[in-house]
C-alpha cells in the first residue's frame, strides 16, 4: 500500500490497511520517512518501507518483494508509475486521471460525485473494497511507542506540570499561515480552558509553530512543548490528557487514535467536518461561526478571522459536554 500525505493522512489510511489483512497473509506500507513513525508498531502491517531512495532503486526494491497487489491512496504520476515498473500484477488507485490507465482497478473518490459528507476513512476503504476486502472498523489505529511515556513524564516534570492536565493543539502545520495565527485569541482559549477546569495546560506544535505556540503558551500562563516531542511521544501525552482541544490536524486524529477525549475546531467555513472528524471513543467537533468566504481555505486564508472570532465558550462547553457523557457511560456500564 502506498500512501502520501502528512501525519493525519497516513493515520486515517490505516483502517485500509486493516481491511486488506482480510484477504493477504502480509501487507506493508510506502510512505515517506517523516511520517513513517505514524506507523511504527501498526499490528497489521508486516513492514513499513520508506521512500527515501531514488525512483529506481526504490522500483527495484519493491520488485524484489514479489507483491500481489497494490493500493495507491495518494496517486501522482509518479507513485502511479511506481508498482506499474515494479511488476505488482494488481494494481488499484485513482479513476479519472490522466495516469489511470496504469491501474488494473479504478476507484473514482466519492468527492468528486458530489459526495462531500462521507469520511475520508471510508473514501479510502473504496481502494480496498476495489480487492474484495471489507473494513468495518474504521477508527484509525497508532501504538504509542516504547519508551514515549517516560519522555513525555520527564517534560512534564520540568515544566512543572502535575497531572491531571489539558492540552491545546492550536496550529495546524501550514508554513504560510503561521505569521497571521491570531495569537491572542488561541491564548484566551487557553485561559478559559483552565478556568473552566482547574487545570494545568500544555501547549503542542511542530518546531516550525515554536514561535506560535510559545506566544500562545506564555500569554496563557501554560506550557509549551512545541518541537519538543516526537509524533509518539504526543500521543503519549495526548493519551494522558483530561481533554485534547485541537485545530484540525494530524495531531487532532492521532489524539481521537490514542483513546483521548478530543474536540476538533473546524473554523473556517469552507472545513468538511464531517470528511475530516477525528474518530474515536470520545470526540467531539466545533464548527466556526464566522462568515468567512467560501475561498478562503485553510492553505490560502489571509488572515485567519474565524479563529480571531472563535467562540471560546462554545469550545469549552463542547470539552464539558464531551467529559460529561463520558462520565455517564462509565456509571451505566458500572
Amino acid at each position: 500500500m502506498c500512501t502520501g500525505g502528512g501525519i493525519g493522512d497516513v493515520l486515517l489510511a490505516t483502517p485500509c490497511m486493516r481491511a486488506l489483512r482480510s484477504k493477504y497473509a502480509q501487507v506493508a506500507a510506502l510512505t515517506a520517512p517523516a511520517q513513517a513513525p505514524v506507523l511504527s508498531g501498526n499490528p497489521d502491517l508486516d513492514q513499513v518501507l520508506l521512500a527515501d531512495v531514488g525512483f529506481g532503486e526504490l522500483r527495484a526494491r519493491i520488485a524484489r518483494e514479489r507483491f500481489d497487489a497494490a493500493i495507491v491512496t495518494w496517486a501522482t504520476p509518479q507513485t502511479a508509475l511506481l508498482p506499474f515498473v515494479a511488476g505488482i500484477p494488481v494494481r488499484v488507485g485513482q479513476a479519472r486521471r490522466p495516469y489511470s490507465f496504469l491501474f488494473t482497478k479504478r476507484v473514482t473518490v466519492r468527492s468528486e460525485l458530489g459526495d462531500h459528507s462521507t469520511h475520508w476513512t471510508q473514501v479510502l476503504l473504496d481502494y480496498a473494497r476495489a480487492l474484495d476486502c471489507e473494513g468495518t472498523q474504521t477508527v484509525p489505529t497508532f501504538v504509542v511507542p516504547p519508551g514515549a511515556q517516560a519522555r513525555v513524564d520527564a517534560l512534564l516534570s520540568a515544566g512543572n506540570v502535575a497531572r491531571p492536565y489539558l492540552v491545546l493543539h492550536p496550529t495546524r502545520g501550514i508554513a504560510a499561515s503561521r505569521a497571521r495565527w491570531p495569537v491572542e485569541s488561541l491564548a484566551a482559549l487557553g485561559r478559559a480552558l483552565q478556568n473552566a477546569f482547574n487545570m494545568p495546560l500544555v501547549v503542542t506544535g511542530s518546531a516550525l509553530d515554536r514561535d506560535v505556540t510559545g506566544a500562545v503558551a506564555s500569554a496563557a500562563g501554560a506550557l509549551s512543548l512545541a518541537g519538543r516531542t516526537t509524533i509518539g511521544e504526543f500521543g503519549a501525552l495526548a493519551a494522558g490528557a483530561h481533554v485534547v482541544v485541537a485545530m484540525d490536524s494530524g495531531p487532532m486524529h492521532v489524539a481521537a487514535a490514542v483513546g483521548a477525549p478530543t474536540v476538533g475546531i473546524f473554523a473556517l467555513q469552507s472545513d468538511e467536518p464531517q470528511r475530516w472528524a477525528p474518530l474515536g471513543a470520545r470526540v467531539a467537533v466545533v464548527r466556526g461561526t464566522y462568515p468567512c468566504p467560501p475561498w478562503h481555505r485553510k492553505e490560502t486564508c489571509p488572515d485567519f478571522a474565524c479563529i480571531r472570532e472563535l467562540p471560546v465558550m462554545t469550545v469549552v462547553q463542547a470539552a464539558r459536554d464531551l467529559l460529561d457523557s463520558g462520565d455517564r457511560a462509565a456509571r451505566l456500564e458500572s
